[in-house]
């Protein structure tokens, strides 16, 4: 299943989709040799004794000492730089069979330049700077990945089994079968996904939902797995194996969150090489322009073609994405929202239109009663008698409304009497003398003026309308519809407040949808929209925007995901439509998403700030270099300065975006 998942998202973006797939040939390409953990923890204890003996060799007098203090500050703080410079160069040249350096091997000759000539403080310098921003970077990428990495470790991994003779077991959480029974005890770590079989409690869903408060659990709730039982005792039912699971889900979601990168990313690491390998071949040419052209001597000329290795290397262009882009993906990680890939949400800023399925996505998911309505002549204790009927009557029902009936009802009091289910029709019962029908219009030959009016004004607003009357007489009647949530309505107003095309795609009838699309004030709406027509609208719609994103929650919104250039789950939708999504909200929130979209504009915007940064900074190094008013611990500072400037630019997203 999950190989046919990925051919099929590849076969989208082939179409014109920039797919994940397409940024990773980059990713994984340019990332050989590339992963520089630095060898972890030794590396960076290495590092501060480095920086120790530097900044003692600045209070010591004997240049000699000096020196050799400086170059064993060099070798220990950065001795990992120089042999990733030289080692990854070596390897990739060897594999893709042309010259392909990188920027340790540029400030690992820069290094060296630097003591050739006797500038042992600048040598060493250049390289405690470069390794601290490498560090740095390491760190923010750390810190970014902390919020989805946490996911892993809440995996359950025991869970107390219920044996056919009653007794309870430990066991592994990968025995557990679809139909086992399970003991969940108070501050429990629900072990799978299944349902209340007993018991009552509240369970915090927030690794799952994003839910700060408890939801209350009953026979018959279902139950996710890494979720804490917080209050009672439950027993339940395991109803899906432990890989398929809605927490396995976001496990899948994370680990390919962390291999994709956005097409800036892979852009900057696949012109990396190129642009190092220009700085090392202008250098000689450099030099040779100052004796020359410039008529500077031999040493000012070398001593300058040695800033300019510093000052004209990519290290600040190179970090200038991928710790914004984990940023953000933490940040709305924190938040309830998954990505598969920085490329999804970088795409995200340039968004055109966005679908919406109705359906659980802009509505609640399920009908509520919204208006009642009596003749004018029923008196109110007639009403309350009415009532307790209607109540009665639904409890004994089979049809789907009924609950939204009951619930709206719920404390009234009922009574007991024979109702008969009157397969599409409605209800029928006799109470007292009188006989007592609840059913759809069409099932009554009579209906006053009165009784018309409501139900055309009802219907108008997209409600379905069911009658109640008595001896064939209609007294009253009762709307029911899936209502907007709250959170649609804003969304849509965001969406529209910045000029991105709203579209919402439904089943129902074009009566029912548009009555929905006026509440939300969307810009367009599509109904008796059959399941598999909703990619062809997505493919449509995408003619004329430039990226278009879906969100839906069912199985029949899966094609339509594929076909989005962004395709967003609701969490708390079907597994198919998660995993042929490119997000996941994991609360049915479209708050939620205006919010992605904004982090993603952020985004964008530090992204091209950092960029612009990072080469005026190279543009200014090299020219005041040539003007000569630069010296090399200048350069280093300001060089490897600007690398820091554009991490800590990036970690800004950390923080809630306004």
């Amino acid at each position: 299943m999950k190989n046919e998942h990925n051919h099929s998202h590849d076969h989208k973006h082939e179409e014109g989709k920039e797919h994940n797939h397409k940024v990773n040939e980059h990713t994984d390409h340019d990332h050989e040799g590339h992963e520089h953990s630095h060898g972890g923890g030794n590396s960076l204890i290495l590092f501060f004794i480095g920086l120790a003996v530097y900044l003692l060799a600045m209070f010591v007098n004997n240049d000699l000492f000096k020196n050799i203090m400086y170059l064993l500050a060099l070798f220990l703080s950065g001795y990992h730089i120089i042999i990733e410079g030289i080692k990854d160069t070596v390897t990739l040249t060897i594999k893709r069979k042309r010259f392909t350096p990188n920027i340790h091997l540029l400030m690992t000759i820069a290094a060296a330049g630097a003591l050739i000539i006797g500038e042992y403080r600048e040598a060493a310098l250049l390289i405690l700077i470069f390794a601290g921003a490498h560090f740095l970077e390491e760190y923010a990428e750390g810190k970014s990945k902390k919020d989805i990495t946490n996911l892993l470790k809440m995996n359950p991994t025991t869970a107390r089994l219920i044996n056919e003779n009653g007794e309870i077991e430990i066991v592994d959480v990968s025995v557990l079968k679809v139909g086992d029974r399970l003991s969940i005890l108070t501050g429990d770590q629900i072990p799978t996904d299944g349902m209340v079989i007993s018991g009552n409690s509240a369970v915090d869903q927030a690794s799952i939902t994003g839910e700060s408060i408890p939801v209350d659990k009953v026979a018959g709730d279902p139950l996710f797995g890494s979720t804490i039982n917080v209050t009672g005792t439950l027993v339940m039912e395991v109803t899906k194996e432990s890989s398929d699971t809605v927490f396995a889900k976001i496990v899948q979601l994370v680990s390919q969150t962390q291999k994709s990168i956005s097409k800036t990313a892979a852009m900057i690491k696949r012109i990396e090489p190129v642009y190092v390998t220009i700085v090392i071949l202008l250098a000689p040419v450099f030099y040779l322009l100052g004796l020359f052209l410039f008529k500077w001597t031999a040493e000012t000329s070398f001593y300058r073609t040695m800033v300019f290795l510093i000052g004209a290397s990519p290290c600040a262009l190179a970090a200038t994405d991928i710790p914004a882009t984990l940023s953000a993906i933490s940040n709305l990680a924190k938040r309830g929202v998954l990505f598969k890939g920085g490329s999804y949400l970088s795409n995200l800023s340039d968004l055109g239109a966005v679908a919406f399925d109705k359906t659980g996505t802009l509505t609640q998911g399920k009908p509520v009663v919204t208006d009642t309505y009596f003749v004018s002549k029923v008196k109110e204790y007639k009403k309350r008698e009415y009532n307790s009927i209607i109540v009665s009557m639904e409890k004994k029902s089979n049809h789907p409304l009924a609950d939204a009936i009951i619930n709206y009802y719920h404390d009234v009091d009922t009574l007991e009497f024979d109702v008969e289910n009157l397969v599409g029709v409605g209800l029928k019962a006799t109470y007292g003398d009188a006989n007592f029908s609840i059913g759809k219009p069409s099932s009554y030959k009579t209906i006053s003026d009165e009784i018309t009016k409501h139900t055309e004004k009802y219907e108008f607003e997209g409600k379905t309308v069911v009658y109640f009357g008595s001896n064939d007489e209609v007294l009253g009647l009762i709307a029911i519809q899936d209502v907007p949530k709250k959170s649609s309505k804003e969304a849509i107003q965001y969406f529209k407040d910045n000029n991105i095309h709203t579209l919402m795609i439904t089943g129902d009838a074009q009566r029912t949808g548009e009555a929905i699309g006026r509440q939300l004030q969307i810009d367009e709406v599509r109904a008796n929209v059959l399941p598999e027509d909703k990619s062809k609208i997505i493919t449509d719609l995408k003619k004329n925007y430039s990226i278009v994103a879906m969100l839906g929650d069912g199985v029949n919104d899966a094609p339509a995901l594929v076909a989005a250039d962004i395709g967003v789950a609701m969490g708390e939708g079907t597994d198919i439509a998660i995993d042929a999504a490119d997000a996941v909200l994991m609360k049915n929130d479209l708050n939620k998403f205006a919010y992605t979209h904004k982090v993603a504009k952020k985004l964008r915007s530090i992204v091209i700030q950092n960029i612009i940064f990072s080469m005026i900074v190279v543009l200014f190094l090299v020219t005041v270099n040539i003007l000569g008013l630069m010296n090399m611990s200048y350069a280093v500072l300001i060089h490897e300065g600007s690398t820091l400037v554009v991490i800590l630019n990036g970690l800004r997203l950390l923080k809630q975006v306004n």
